[in-house]
């Protein structure tokens, strides 16, 4: 290669890379749904072995195996013969860091079909999903308990390790009951319930979406702290709390309904209480040196469910057009891609 062929050649490179992206998410995927990581575990399994448990052809399983281990998630350490290397231990789903839910979630056909019409959301700006189904996202979620089950998993473990930072990163002792507005299964309210035993809980959210909550809450002895509270955020938000989260709710929305939720929040909230979002926050213009998933995230909140990803500019402008003064914008340490943004009462 001549140095002057080369930035070309690099350049071909970049764009052939993202050009078979979603063919590698697929195979991803299929990885997670053949429980391939499960099947090898923590040993090494032989492509033969694989394909008479996953009732698969050997040659073909083979070959998803070599993908998969070109993209870094097994190694073959000789012919035919795998093991799993540390990212791909996370789609086992019996991981304690699982990403097993999360994987399907974003690789399930229903998630992925709007996707095949971005270029109509980017002409007409609405959600291409409601177009595809028929509905909207939640309302399939809830029409839907298996895929809804997947996708409060898939929730909770992506939350999982922003509640591994959020105790620690915020003042949470001058507060005695935090609300956790469309909080899902719990995940979030219960590490803050634990990092700070002289706090109560409030978990709002819908039917479905509390559906698995019983068990997050239980499992560290959480319940009696923690009252579970069904209601739909666009109509009212519970009573009771000095301090309101709203952790992935506000990117699912656009600006009115943001405008919404947030004003039932505010109806509710006391004069010395506090707002807290848990959000990823954008720079003012493209920063390379970031993460590039943000962005995709935020075609994706397009695509599906017609929000977005916001600038601290438009945080402030929801904020006070709801009736809060934004304080502050606290970036939660990296590789965290979320800050804290806290707003009081005016």
């Amino acid at each position: 290669m001549t140095r002057e062929n080369r930035p070309v050649d690099e350049a071909r490179e970049v764009l052939t890379r993202i050009a078979y992206g979603a063919m590698a998410s697929h195979a991803v995927g299929a990885a997670a749904r053949l429980r391939v990581a499960d099947l090898i575990g923590d040993g090494e399994r032989t492509a033969d072995e694989l394909a008479a448990e996953c009732a698969a052809r050997p040659e073909a399983m083979a070959r998803l195996l070599r993908a998969l281990a070109g993209l870094g998630l097994l190694a073959e350490n000789a012919p035919g013969r795998f093991t799993v290397t540390p990212a791909g231990a996370l789609l086992r789903a019996d991981g304690p860091q699982s990403l097993h839910s999360f994987v399907r979630m974003f690789t399930d056909p229903t998630l992925l079909r709007a996707w095949e019409h971005l270029d109509d959301s980017v002409r007409t700006g609405e959600p291409a999903f409601d177009a595809v189904f028929g509905q909207n996202f939640f309302g399939h979620l809830a029409e839907h308990p298996e895929f809804s089950a997947v996708f409060n998993a898939a929730m909770g473990q992506a939350t999982r390790d922003t509640a591994a930072m959020v105790p620690t990163a915020f003042d949470f002792g001058r507060f005695a009951t935090v609300a956790d507005i469309g909080g899902g299964d719990g995940t979030l309210l219960a590490a803050i319930l634990k990092a700070h035993p002289s706090l109560n809980g409030i978990l709002f959210d819908l039917r479905e979406g509390l559906a698995q909550a019983p068990a997050t809450l239980a499992r560290d002895g959480l319940a009696p702290r923690c009252s579970l509270v069904s209601g739909d955020f666009f109509t009212t938000a519970p009573e009771g709390a000095d301090l309101y989260v709203l952790k992935s709710v506000i990117h699912d929305w656009n600006d009115a309904q943001c405008t919404d939720i947030l004003r039932h929040c505010r109806r509710v909230v006391p004069d010395d209480g506090r707002l807290l979002i848990i959000e990823p926050v954008l720079p003012p213009v493209v920063d390379p040196s970031t993460a590039g998933v943000v962005y995709i995230s935020d075609l994706n909140m397009l695509v599906n469910v017609g929000g977005r990803e916001r600038t601290r500019d438009e945080f402030e402008r929801l904020c006070r057009g709801a009736g809060f003064a934004l304080r502050s914008v606290t970036p939660l340490a990296k590789p965290s891609r979320f800050s804290l943004i806290e707003a009081e009462p005016v």
